[in-house]
């Protein structure tokens, strides 16, 4: 078996560990039934969220046919590109960058294949950061309780952000019915995820999010929970249990 290596990265947000478990994993980015199942099934509820946003701040028609046409949006930590594809469909003019190399070159030959035009870079927030360059909306979903320094993540995807622009975040919160659910349920009942994808402590709090982003002038303005009903399979949102995942939208 050939042995998944990638150049390193020198950002401190970059976790060595975080980055060889999904280096481990890539190739099942597109496996509806395979290690990255639960995003498949999450992808719907969370794409619908974001159009909406994106639709209601920048006033477009979220029922167009290409309803985020002009838009230029960054995913950070794209993985295989589940988000990027969708968003590009939807008309964005989408950028994808991640810290492993393996995720990056799959993503890419996917996007190919689909005859979509994505830019996809083997980088991290802060090296981008430092280019200049800057986005209508920047997407920082399920990737914040993988990086090693949160507060210099969080700064440079700020920094990457337009005066006007928003920011989407998506993670898992840090309580007891989290680790319940996310850990000993996701994990080791249901065998949803592998066992190590998370790490209990590195779950943020909605409040230590908001201290984070105040840090750099920004503001919370919706904070909802998301919900998997295991008997229709699939998720929903609700905005008052924010207990075990919840998605946020953040402006300057």
């Amino acid at each position: 078996m050939q042995k998944l290596t990638s150049p390193k990265l020198t950002s401190p947000s970059v976790d060595e560990t975080e980055i060889a478990k999904f280096a481990a994993m890539a190739d099942e980015w597109w496996d509806i039934n395979g290690k990255f199942k639960p995003l498949h099934k999450f992808n719907p509820v969370r794409l619908k969220f974001i159009r909406g946003r994106l639709c209601h701040k920048f006033d477009k028609d979220p029922n167009g046919k290409l309803p985020l046409k002009g838009l230029n949006i960054l995913d950070i930590g794209s993985g295989g590109g589940l988000l990027c594809e969708p968003l590009a469909r939807m008309g964005a003019n989408i950028t994808g960058i991640d810290a492993t190399e393996r995720s990056i070159n799959i993503a890419k030959a996917h996007a190919r294949a689909q005859g979509l035009e994505i830019k996809y870079n083997f980088t991290t927030a802060e090296q981008l950061y430092d280019t200049g360059i800057k986005f209508d909306a920047v997407m920082n979903m399920e990737v914040i309780e993988h990086v090693g320094d949160v507060d210099g993540f969080i700064a440079a995807s700020v920094g990457l952000l337009k005066s006007d622009g928003l920011m989407f975040m998506a993670t898992l919160n840090r309580t007891a019915k989290s680790y319940a659910m996310a850990i000993i349920g996701a994990e080791y009942i249901m065998g949803w995820l592998p066992r190590g994808t998370h790490d209990w402590k590195k779950f943020k709090k909605p409040s230590e999010i908001a201290a984070y982003l105040r840090k750099n002038n920004m503001q919370i303005s919706e904070l909802t929970g998301v919900i998997y009903n295991p008997f229709m399979d699939q998720w929903y949102l609700d905005a008052t249990d924010i207990n075990v995942n919840y998605m946020l939208v953040a402006q300057k």
